[in-house]
C-alpha cells in the first residue's frame, strides 16, 4: 500500500496523472453505436504477407550490394534506405502480434519471426506479449512498458542531450522497461523460437557476406526506431505534445505509405482488429470522432521539435493507476479477439 502511494505521488509530481479510464474503450463503443459498419472492416489480412516478404528479401538485397562497400557508405544507405525497410517491418511485426495475417496463430507468430530476421535482435514475439499488455492497460505504469521507468524519466528529462541520447538507444531503454512488467512470462518456446532462427539468421549473413552487411542491418535496426524523422513515431503516438487531455495522437503525413498505415494510432487503438489497409476507412467511416482529434502532419517536423522544445520531457506522458474493470491479459488470445469479444457482449 505504501509503494502504490509513492508511486502515486512521484506520477502525481511528475508525469500527467489522470482519474479517467483510458479513453479508447469508451470510443468504441460509441463509434460502434452511431456508426455500426465500421465493424465491416475487422478481418485478416493474408496479403501482408508478400510484403513481409518483399521487405525481408529487400534487406538482404542491400546489404549483399554494401558489403564490399566503405563504412561511410553502409551506414550512410542504413540511414536513408534500410532504415525504412526495417521501420516498415516492425510495422508488419506488430500486425503479427495482433494476428490480423491468419486465423491460425501459430502462422502469424511465424510470420513475425521472419519479419524479424533484418533487426539481428530476436524480439517479434516478446514484442507481442508487451504489446497486448499496452492495450489493456494504457498508461498503467507497472503493466505498461510503452512508459518510461521512472529514473529513466528523471535521467534524460527534457534536454537535447538527454533527448538525443535518449533515441538513439531506444532499443535498450525499450527492453530494460520489461523487467518492472512481473507478469509476463519472459521465456517460452515460441521465444526461443525466435532466438534460434534469428541467431542462424545472423550467423548465415555474416558467413555469405561478410560483417559489413551484418552491420548494415543492424545500423537500419537503430535509426528505424531512434536517432531518425522515423523516430519520432514513438514520440507521435503518446507523448502530450498537442493538448495535455488527449494522450493519443494519429499522423497523417505522407510517410503512412512507407510505413503501412502505422501513424492511424487512435484509430489502431480503438479497433485492433481492422488491419493496417483498413484503417483510413475507419477514419473516413467516423469523421464526427477523428476529425476533432488533435493529430500530426510531420515526422520530421515533430522529431526536432521534441530534441529541443524544452516543454516535452519524458514526463509528458499521461499515467494511471486504476486497471478499470479490465482483467488481467489473457494471453492466450490475441488483442483483436478479446476486443471482439468484449464488442459481441
Amino acid at each position: 500500500m505504501l509503494q502504490g502511494l509513492y508511486l502515486q505521488s512521484m506520477t502525481e509530481q511528475k508525469f500527467h496523472f489522470s482519474a479517467q479510464p483510458e479513453p479508447h474503450r469508451i470510443r468504441t463503443l460509441q463509434i460502434l453505436k452511431q456508426y455500426p459498419d465500421v465493424k465491416k472492416l475487422m478481418g485478416k489480412n493474408p496479403l501482408t504477407i508478400f510484403a513481409i516478404l518483399g521487405l525481408v528479401g529487400g534487406m538482404i538485397g542491400i546489404s549483399f550490394l554494401v558489403s564490399n562497400s566503405a563504412w561511410w557508405v553502409v551506414l550512410l544507405v542504413a540511414y536513408g534506405i534500410g532504415a525504412f525497410f526495417n521501420h516498415a517491418l516492425f510495422v508488419m511485426i506488430h500486425e503479427c502480434s495482433h494476428h490480423l495475417l491468419f486465423k491460425n496463430k501459430s502462422l502469424n507468430r511465424l510470420a513475425a519471426i521472419v519479419s524479424n530476421l533484418p533487426h539481428v535482435f530476436p524480439s517479434a514475439i516478446s514484442f507481442e506479449r508487451y504489446h497486448i499488455k499496452h492495450h489493456s492497460f494504457q498508461g498503467v505504469h507497472e503493466l505498461d512498458a510503452d512508459l518510461p521507468d521512472f529514473w529513466e524519466a528523471r535521467a534524460i528529462n527534457n534536454s537535447f542531450l538527454g533527448k538525443a541520447l535518449w533515441l538513439f538507444l531506444f532499443p535498450v531503454f525499450q527492453v530494460i522497461r520489461t523487467f518492472r512488467l512481473k507478469e509476463i512470462k519472459p521465456v517460452d518456446e515460441w521465444i526461443i523460437i525466435n532466438w534460434i532462427i534469428q541467431i542462424a539468421f545472423n550467423v548465415a549473413i555474416w558467413i555469405l557476406f561478410g560483417p559489413k552487411a551484418l552491420v548494415f542491418m543492424l545500423a537500419s535496426f537503430f535509426f528505424s526506431v531512434g536517432l531518425h524523422p522515423l523516430g519520432a513515431r514513438w514520440i507521435q503516438e503518446h507523448y502530450l505534445t498537442l493538448d495535455e487531455n488527449q494522450e493519443t495522437y494519429s499522423y497523417y503525413g505522407g510517410l503512412n505509405a512507407l510505413a503501412f498505415n502505422v501513424g492511424f494510432h487512435n484509430e489502431h487503438h480503438d479497433f485492433p482488429s481492422i488491419p493496417w489497409n483498413k484503417l483510413p476507412e475507419l477514419k473516413k467511416g467516423a469523421p464526427r470522432f477523428y476529425d476533432s482529434l488533435k493529430s500530426h502532419q510531420s515526422w520530421t517536423k515533430l522529431f526536432f521539435r521534441f530534441l529541443f522544445d524544452k516543454k516535452i520531457s519524458l514526463y509528458s506522458r499521461t499515467v494511471r493507476n486504476e486497471r478499470g474493470k479490465v482483467k488481467l491479459t489473457d494471453e492466450s488470445k490475441p488483442d483483436a479477439e478479446m476486443v471482439m469479444e468484449k464488442m459481441e457482449g
